[in-house]
């Protein structure tokens, strides 16, 4: 399969294989911690989540350190981006071990929230400088097949944590102990990537400083100016505007998809608790294996089609599989749901991660992924906080379910227009006398 092929393709290159174990160690964890997280948070078998607090904990957890972005992409253009990987994961882990002594303790206040917080702000570092670093570990022409198999295999990574997190939170139940031990894995498993960032050169992820102008070095001491440059370095660059764009919309309607199929397992499907966990693991794993087939078809894909061609045909199955799999609100046919807009979601992402990549410049490629992690967190709680206010404690809301696929058919139908144009800007084929 072509996935495979590009995996091992990429693979040969030491310096890629270095990040890659890099990121697949960090996202384990993170997926170890934030399935410890879930169960305590959402699944406590004391309450019935309703649409308000499922989004006021996203809007806690997610809105604060996305304010971190514009910082980490400054910074990660300034600093080495292999000590940035180092003392981040390092500090990732630590802070996670705190976490646990506080779930061990019983708390769920402030401060529990606030080391949750410094874990995920710690991690915007972390995967914008993944990101910003993988053009200087492959060759360009091989950042497609790279884009496909690093995120996706990162994603995977985290999915396989969640799992084996759900998986110790059934075994053990829901107190706090076993709560506890949870994160403390996840804690080891993220301080371990250190090491492995260590295995390469300090200069070996850029940045190029000598590419930077004065204003980018201004920017380090100005972030508001550092942010600025970024938007309009991106607005400049018509592909990666209308990729950022679409990640947005995506991400907005997936906040509304999260929100519903949360309160589905935790006041519908089940009573809640460890059922209501279980139910909603198999809808992420199902999510995950979608992740997987998207990260599998992308690369295949747009070797015969153009990325844009692709990313419409992508939305336009997202909004039939929502109408189709989606409206019945049963818990046989959500996971299918799911599985489809995983698919979507990381064909997406793939597709679009390669066109930013393709048009910066690599001095602004921090801050522009930092915008990119803004956009995908601050859009995904902005869903969730318009479900609210319609979608009842259910979950069963079929206005909510149609606005998605109407989402999803708008951007198809913008992106299937801007395919034609650049077909027919295409100059035409010379013809040949015989």
């Amino acid at each position: 399969m072509s996935f495979y092929r590009d995996l091992r393709d990429v693979l040969q290159g030491p310096r890629f294989r270095r990040l890659f174990a890099t990121r697949l160690i960090s996202q384990f964890g993170d997926g170890v911690y934030q399935a410890g997280l879930a169960g305590y948070v959402f699944f406590s078998p004391e309450q019935h989540t309703t649409a308000l607090q499922v989004a006021a904990a996203f809007a806690v957890l997610l809105l604060p350190f996305s304010a971190v972005g514009p910082f980490a992409g400054v910074l990660i253009d300034r600093w080495s981006r292999r000590q940035v990987l180092f003392v981040s994961t390092l500090a990732k882990g630590l802070v996670a071990a705190c976490t646990a002594a506080l779930v061990w303790s019983g708390s769920d206040g402030a401060v529990f929230f606030a080391t949750a917080l410094v874990v995920l702000s710690v991690n915007r570092f972390v995967l914008a400088a993944l990101s910003a670093a993988l053009p200087h570990v492959v060759p360009r022409h091989e950042l497609m097949m790279a884009n496909a198999v690093t995120p996706t295999c990162g994603t995977f990574a985290a999915f396989l944590g969640a799992a084996v997190g759900a998986g110790l939170r059934l075994l053990g139940g829901d107190g706090y102990a076993g709560t506890a031990l949870i994160l403390v894995g996840a804690g080891a498993a993220m301080a371990l990537a250190g090491p492995a960032a260590l295995t390469l050169g300090r200069g070996e992820l850029g940045p190029d400083l000598g590419e930077q102008t004065d204003r980018v070095r201004t920017a380090v001491r100005n972030v508001a100016v550092g942010l600025a440059d970024g938007a309009r370095h991106i607005f400049d660059r018509r592909p990666a505007r209308y990729g950022l764009a679409t990640v947005a919309g995506h991400r907005l309607a997936y906040g509304v998809a999260t929100l519903v199929t949360l309160l589905l397992y935790n006041n519908t499907f089940t009573a809640g608790g460890v059922a209501g966990f279980a139910g909603f693991s198999v809808a992420l794993a199902a999510s995950g294996a979608g992740y997987f087939a998207g990260a599998v078809a992308t690369p295949w894909a747009t070797a015969r089609v153009r990325s844009d061609t692709w990313i419409a045909l992508l939305l336009g199955t997202g909004a039939a599989v929502l109408l189709v799999f989606g409206l019945p609100f049963t818990p046989v046919l959500f996971p299918v749901a799911g599985f489809a807009l995983g698919a979507v979601s990381q064909g997406v992402k793939v597709s679009v991660d390669t066109l930013v990549q393709r048009h910066v410049d690599d001095a602004y490629r921090g801050r522009v992924f930092a915008i990119y992690d803004m956009l995908f967190n601050a859009a995904f709680v902005a869903g969730a906080g318009l479900a609210a206010g319609a979608v009842p404690s259910s979950g069963e809301s079929a206005a909510a379910v149609a606005g998605m696929a109407a989402g999803y058919a708008l951007m198809a139908a913008g992106w299937t227009v801007r395919a034609r144009h650049l077909r027919r800007a295409e100059p035409a084929p010379t013809a040949r006398g015989g």
